[in-house]
């Protein structure tokens, strides 16, 4: 809190931000990230990532920042191993433990975010290589209604 010549006083970001949101908020890094709205969030997909890199515990805390608006704390993050560098079973993001398991996923480059609530948000996860052009039809395209039939390699 701060106090003012006024005798008033004004919340600082920190004390301003929900109780439940364990990773920073916001983010170092804005995510490249589009979600449907959630009252939206029909079909397989409710958004599209575009990571920086494909260090997967380098990129994580950002997105989580954000994601954690809508999920609350997340514990657990089920990756594509084919797209990403090697990744350990575990990450802590600002002093709290997310388990990362790999699973090979028919839609390749998905990757499910777990909230604490049961909740979870499901993505295509866009290469970090991928031309900005390309990059950005991919992150619009996911948040269509048609893009529950995604598929490609």
């Amino acid at each position: 809190m701060r106090f003012h010549r006024n005798n008033s006083t004004t919340m600082t970001p920190e004390q301003m931000r929900p109780q439940y949101a364990r990773h920073r908020v916001p983010p170092d890094y804005t995510p490249r990230l589009r979600l449907k709205p959630k009252a939206d969030r029909g079909g397989y997909l409710d958004g599209a990532w575009w990571p920086r890199s494909r260090e997967l515990t380098a990129e994580l805390p950002d997105l989580l920042a954000v994601l954690t608006v809508r999920l609350g704390p997340i514990w657990r993050v089920v990756y594509d191993p084919a797209c990403w560098s090697d990744t350990p079973r575990q990450t802590t993001v600002n002093g709290h433990t997310v388990r990362l398991d790999p699973y090979p996923f028919e839609l390749w480059n998905t990757m499910y975010v777990f909230g604490r609530d049961r909740d979870l948000i499901v993505l295509r996860v866009i290469p970090s290589s991928t031309a900005d052009d390309t990059a950005h039809t991919a992150l619009m395209a996911a948040v269509t209604p048609a893009s529950a039939t995604l598929r490609s390699r």
